[in-house]
Parts: structure tokens; sequence; C-alpha cells
């Protein structure tokens, strides 16, 4: 008797468990919904000058600024056909304030030519986003032959001399080369998958649990 109650306790410790799960993930779904919503109406304003309005994560901006191709840096990426290449990084001071300028994509071949750093610096348009933490799996920076796979922040520090805004520029540019980066609010979202496994193991458990149940009381 006693190893049947164990057993059910230990049934329904599970059961509660993947319940709360799938409860967690719906949760999940609805801010994933509402941050879809606020991504889909900011890339519909149009844009603001930068120093007229505060900061927010999708933000369309334009503005000018000094821009460094001293220190520009040169971060591996795929284009959207999934070629490896760089997106081209550089420091601007906007209004006395450090920012980071990803003007887009060029072929490996492309790194460090002339071609790559013409750049109307009066009248910039682009998207802000907020940097996310690095990759901590991805290889780490070489610095000294400017080869980069994240925008580590002490790294750049080292690099630069400077610490900037959490806020990165995505340049919107007609300019071919580099190609600037589509900014779009296509951010994974599978939540809803996550939940439906969760309550599938749980409604598997309780079927599975009244089966024994029935067979062995």
């Amino acid at each position: 008797m006693r190893h049947k109650l164990l057993f059910s306790i230990f049934v329904f410790f599970f059961i509660s468990v993947f319940i709360a799960l799938g409860s967690w993930q719906l949760i999940r779904l609805n801010w994933k919904i509402e941050l879809i919503n606020q991504i889909k109406s900011s890339l519909k304003d149009e844009p603001v000058i930068l120093s007229n309005h505060s900061f927010k994560n999708y933000l369309k901006i334009k503005t000018s600024g000094s821009v460094n191709f001293d220190k520009q840096i040169y971060l591996y990426g795929l284009n959207e056909k999934g070629k490896p290449g760089f997106e081209v990084v550089n420091p601007i001071i906007i209004n006395d304030k450090n920012f980071l300028l990803n003007r887009g994509w060029i072929p490996f071949e492309m790194k460090n030519s002339k071609e790559i750093n013409i750049l109307d610096s009066t009248n910039i348009i682009g998207t802000l986003r907020k940097q996310t933490k690095a990759n901590r799996f991805k290889p780490k920076n070489d610095i000294e032959n400017n080869y980069w796979f994240t925008l580590d922040r002490k790294d750049i520090f080292e690099y630069t001399g400077k610490n900037f805004s959490p806020y990165i520029i995505y340049l919107n540019s007609n300019v071919k080369i580099p190609k600037s980066k589509i900014i779009t609010s296509n951010i994974t979202n599978n939540h809803k998958k996550y939940a439906i496994t969760w309550f599938s193991l749980a409604i598997s458990i309780v079927f599975i649990y009244f089966y024994f149940r029935k067979k062995n009381y």
C-alpha cells in the first residue's frame, strides 16, 4: 500500500511540474506576441531625430555624427543567403555620446577595402537595437587581426579605449556594399509549441497512471 501511495505522489508531482511548465510557456507566448506587435509598430513609424527621443529597441532614427574608420570592426556574420563574411561596425560620436554603427555585410575579400568606407555621416538613417549578451560558445575575438565574433564590451574597450551605448545603430542605406542588414519583426516564437509539448506530457502521464492503476489495483 505504501509503495502505491508513493508512486501516486511521484506521478502527480511530475504532472504538476509539466502543467506549470506549460502554463509558463503560455505566459511567455503572450509576452512574445506583444513584443512582436510592438516591433512591427515601431518599424512602421517614420524615423525620429535621435537627440530628441528617448532610446528604445527597434526605434527608427535619423541623425548625424563623426564616424571613426580607424577603429573599424569586422564582425563575422552571414548575409541573408547564408554566405559568410563580415558585418562592418564603426564607432560613431553623436552629440558627445559614443555609439556603434553597424553599416552592413561585406564578403571576406573586401576587408580593409577603401570602397566600403563611402558614407554620408550627415544623414544617417537606421534602427536602434539593444545589444544582447555575447554567446559564450562563440570563439574569442582576435583583436590583433581585427577578426571579431562578438561585440564583447570589454574587448571593444580594449580596442577603442571607449565605452559605448548599449544601443547599436543598424544603418538603413541603399549602398550595395556594405549591404545594410534588414531589420524585421521575424523573431523566434516557439512558446506555443513548447506549451503543447508540456501539456501533452502531463496528459500522457495521466493516462498511463490510470492504466497501471486499473491493471494493478
